[in-house]
């Protein structure tokens, strides 16, 4: 659990972060890629503070949560079919040079979100679940994300 703590508050972190940077998007394809991403984050959120003892566990908010994440995870391909790049975009050029790898692991994601729901049973699995949604976001993030 100590190396989950790090993944939780980091991820808290950076929601918090991408609100802000958030504010003020004109063009309406980074505003949906955008907005798509935040719900992610929402969502990861709400089991973040579960797996810190912040909320009560709560497996069918958890499962609302992962399906969630799964919904939007499935529709990241299409919103980055338009190459746009503003000064508030996070996204990397790399995006549209790999868009199969890319895509690939938006996959990855929704698959991830979709085999995990109904499995988790206790506060104990959140730990896991954590790491593993955190190892994927992190996978995409570091190679197409600013």
């Amino acid at each position: 659990m100590k190396l989950v703590k790090p993944v939780i508050a980091a991820a808290l972190t950076a929601l918090a972060t991408t609100a802000l940077a958030h504010t003020g998007v004109k063009d309406p394809d980074v505003k949906a890629r955008m907005d798509g991403m935040s719900a992610i984050a929402d969502a990861v959120k709400t089991i973040g503070l579960m797996a810190k003892g912040e909320t009560d566990f709560d497996s069918a908010a958890i499962d609302a949560a992962l399906a969630e994440i799964e919904t939007r995870a499935a529709r990241i391909p299409e919103r980055f079919e338009t190459e746009v790049i503003t000064p508030k975009s996070e996204a990397r050029p790399a995006i549209w040079d790999e868009m199969e790898a890319f895509s690939e692991k938006a996959l990855a994601l929704e698959t991830l979100a979709a085999t995990r729901q109904g499995t988790v049973a206790s506060p104990d699995d959140l730990g896991a679940l954590m790491g593993d949604i955190g190892t994927s976001c992190k996978s995409c993030h570091s190679e197409y994300r600013e």
